[in-house]
This record gives C-alpha cells, structure tokens and sequence, in this order.
C-alpha cells in the first residue's frame, strides 16, 4: 500500500486547536494531545463558571444590600426589607437596590420609609 501525505490537512486542524490555546503555559500550548485536552477543559470551565458568575454576583448584591440596612437601621435584616418590598409592589430587583444602597444611602432610606408607611 502506498504512503498518503497527509500532513496539510492534520497540520491545519492543529494549528486551529492551537489559536485557541496559545496564551496557556508549557506543554498545554505545545503539545497536541495535551492543547486538545486543556481545550475541553477550557470549554467546560467556560461553560460551568458563566452559570456560577450570576450566582456570585446575586450573593454580592444581597451581602450589600444588608449591610447598608443593618449599618443605617433601615430594616433589622434584609430579608424584611424584600419582604416589605414584595408586599407593596415595589419592583426593585437586587441589582438595582444595591447600586442605590451605596451610591446613595439615604435614597433607600426613604424607600424603606415609603415602604413602612
């Protein structure tokens, strides 16, 4: 059987892994089995750490968010303040209220205000 030149194509799939690869350290940029493998890892990173992101950053918005109502005495604990919140109809997400609480303190004071009465 003859001999099939096939180092184009190969090389060419390669170096495509290897694009994606190229700023990873040692032999996870050099060597191909191994740049295929921290690709999948990388892929899968990717992947699992976007849907922990929203997580982390709902955990950092309500941290805020009372912390700035225990330190002014807006409510005892945050959990009352979105209690309260929900039940005027207040439609404010945890976002939102955690730009307000430290851009301006006092703006949630008076919400919480408008709230209690």
């Amino acid at each position: 059987m003859t001999r099939v030149r096939r180092g184009y194509t190969a090389r060419r799939r390669r170096t495509k892994i290897s694009l994606f690869v190229s700023t990873f350290k040692g032999a996870h940029s050099r060597l191909t089995r191994t740049i295929t493998q921290q690709k999948i890892r990388a892929l899968a990173s990717s992947h699992r750490d976007r849907g922990r992101q929203k997580i982390n950053f709902r955990r950092l918005w309500i941290t805020r968010i009372n912390a700035v109502t225990r330190e002014n005495k807006v409510f005892h604990s945050y959990s009352r303040l979105i209690h309260h919140l929900y039940k005027k109809q207040l439609l404010l997400n945890r976002k939102i209220l955690a730009q307000i609480a430290i851009s301006n303190k006092n703006c949630l004071y008076t919400i919480s205000n408008k709230i209690i009465k």
